[in-house]
C-alpha cells in the first residue's frame, strides 16, 4: 500500500530522472562548426586473442548500390562517421539529439567479431554516458535512424559530415546526397 510519504519518494525520482535526462540531452552539438572540446577522451583497442562469442557485435563489409564497399553491423546496417569526431583521439562529439538521430554503434562485449576488416582498426571510445561505442581506425562508428533496411545508404554526405565508412575506416566517396540539408548534419 502506497502511503503518502512513499508516494512523495516516487515522485521526487521521478523529477530527478526528468532533470537527468534533460540535462543529458542538452550535450547535443548544435552544428554551428564552433569546434567543441571531445566529450569521450577513453579509448581502447580491440583484442585479437579475444573470443568472438564474447560480443554480440559484428562488424563486416558490404557492397551497397552508389557508394561501394562499407563496413556493417551485425544486422547489415551501414556504419558511418562524421567528420566533426576525431580519430586521433578517439572522440565522439555527436550526442543528444545528433545520438537520436545517428545512434552509436555501441560495443556490446569485450572484442567486436570482423569479417573483411581489419581487426587491429578496431577499438573503442568511452562516451559523455559511459558506454562503449565501437571504432574503426579511431573514428567512432554510427548507424543511421532513416535506413530502414540492411544496406541502406541515405545517410551518406548528409550535411556534407556523414560518411559511409569504408573497411579501412576511410570515407566512402561515391554518390550519397552531399546537398542534403534534412536536419542531420549536426
Amino acid at each position: 500500500m502506497l502511503t503518502s510519504r512513499n508516494s512523495r519518494r516516487i515522485g521526487i525520482y521521478a523529477v530527478t530522472a526528468v532533470a537527468g535526462f534533460a540535462l543529458a540531452a542538452t550535450g547535443c552539438d548544435s552544428g554551428s562548426g564552433s569546434g567543441s572540446t571531445p566529450k569521450t577522451p577513453t579509448t581502447s583497442s580491440s583484442s585479437s586473442s579475444s573470443s568472438s562469442s564474447s560480443s554480440s557485435t559484428d562488424l563486416s563489409t558490404a557492397k551497397v548500390d552508389k557508394v561501394g564497399t562499407v563496413v556493417t553491423n551485425a544486422k547489415g546496417f551501414v556504419l558511418y562517421r562524421f567528420d566533426k569526431d576525431t580519430a586521433k583521439p578517439p572522440a565522439s562529439n555527436c550526442t543528444g539529439d545528433c545520438a537520436a538521430l545517428w545512434p552509436p554503434a555501441v560495443a556490446t562485449g569485450s572484442s567486436a567479431t570482423v569479417q573483411g576488416v581489419d581487426k587491429s582498426l578496431v577499438g573503442t571510445v568511452t562516451r559523455a554516458d559511459g558506454t562503449k561505442q565501437l571504432t574503426l581506425a579511431g573514428w567512432p562508428l554510427y548507424t543511421y535512424a532513416k535506413d530502414d533496411r540492411p544496406r541502406e545508404a541515405h545517410g551518406q554526405g548528409v550535411g556534407g559530415t556523414w560518411f559511409a565508412a569504408t573497411p579501412t575506416g576511410a570515407k566512402a566517396q561515391d554518390g550519397g546526397d552531399s546537398s542534403s540539408s534534412g536536419g542531420g548534419g549536426y
